[in-house]
């Protein structure tokens, strides 16, 4: 990217926030801090009233308005992809409000970019596989959960747990939502249970935006992540299922860390897993050990055989009656 180019990018980033960190401009661009206070500089020369503030940032003069931004075919055009997954992928009115503001991009585009998005729109689309979980459509979850971070307030949730097959009410204050493995999730410190917990939004029954403030400082969503994600010790597993058991497994799988299959000649299918215990995910393949074969790791093998000695132990001399 040459200079002019950079310096027309740093304009449009400085109007994108209300403070700006040359830190961020630096990072963004992969050049020196004292190119960024050069470039910012070149900006104050060319008459933007550019505000800085040593260790806090830069920002643009209140009241300062630019020409709209032209877009360039690229752009347009992740746009109308982002608009695809928003639609599919997030709650009804997240979606009606994201469509709402495509209208205003599209708006300021040039005849030819319009064209091209009407062109290329029949040319993306989104499929939902067997795993998208499916929002309740008369909830619309995520809206009233960002308003409540936004504005620091209680949430009342109705709420189902699949593990313990409970349904509870809760009040919640909500650190943020991610999107995992076709599945939308909340972060936020549970005032039942006195601790964060991950909430799946497809099994929110009932949502409601009190009026109650919380003053609790919680961690960035990042840290969250970071902590119950990122940093687990996912092992991988391999096994083989008798064709006619995989639709016995059915949304089981998914809970042991379910990432892909493929069929093999001899009437199996192999599948492989992610799984953060190799206890657990024992314990689960004994329920269909008689149709399946592990074919790695040893050690899940080796766990397997303990279980089954352990078993055999216990029915020694057991009598059966009638």
């Amino acid at each position: 990217m040459n200079r002019i180019d950079r310096i027309s990018a740093i304009l449009i980033q400085l109007q994108s926030r209300r403070v700006t960190k040359a830190q961020d401009v630096a990072d963004r661009f992969g050049i020196s801090l004292r190119t960024v206070y050069r470039d910012v500089k070149a900006l104050e020369e060319a008459g933007i009233p550019i505000i800085g503030e040593a260790g806090v940032g830069y920002s643009i003069m209140d009241g300062y308005r630019l020409p709209p931004v032209m877009f360039t075919k690229e752009e347009a055009i992740s746009f109308l992809t982002a608009e695809k997954l928003v639609e599919h992928l997030t709650d009804t009115a997240n979606s009606a409000n994201y469509r709402s503001a495509m209208y205003k991009i599209k708006a300021v585009l040039r005849t030819t970019e319009k064209d091209l998005l009407e062109d290329m729109d029949t040319h993306i689309e989104i499929l939902q596989g067997r795993r998208t979980s499916t929002i309740n459509p008369d909830l619309n979850v995520i809206q009233p959960i960002l308003k409540s971070i936004s504005e620091a307030k209680v949430i009342a949730l109705k709420y189902f747990s699949n593990h313990s097959q409970q349904h509870t009410e809760r009040l919640v204050e909500p650190v943020g939502v991610f999107y995992l493995d076709g599945y939308w999730h909340l972060i936020a410190y549970c005032r039942l249970r006195d601790d964060y917990r991950d909430f799946r939004l497809d099994r929110i029954q009932d949502i409601r935006l009190t009026e109650e403030n919380f003053s609790r400082k919680h961690p960035p969503l990042k840290n969250h992540l970071k902590n119950w994600y990122e940093d687990k010790d996912l092992q991988e597993v391999i096994i083989r299922v008798n064709k006619k058991a995989v639709p016995y497994l059915g949304e089981q799988k998914y809970y042991s860390g379910y990432i892909s299959e493929r069929h093999m000649d001899d009437d199996t299918v192999e599948m492989i897993f992610l799984t953060g215990s190799i206890e657990g995910f024992a314990r689960w393949y004994m329920m269909y050990g008689d149709m399946a074969t592990i074919v790695k790791p040893d050690k899940l093998i080796d766990r397997v055989k303990e279980l089954i000695e352990n078993i055999s132990a216990k029915l020694v001399g057991t009598e059966i009656s009638c």
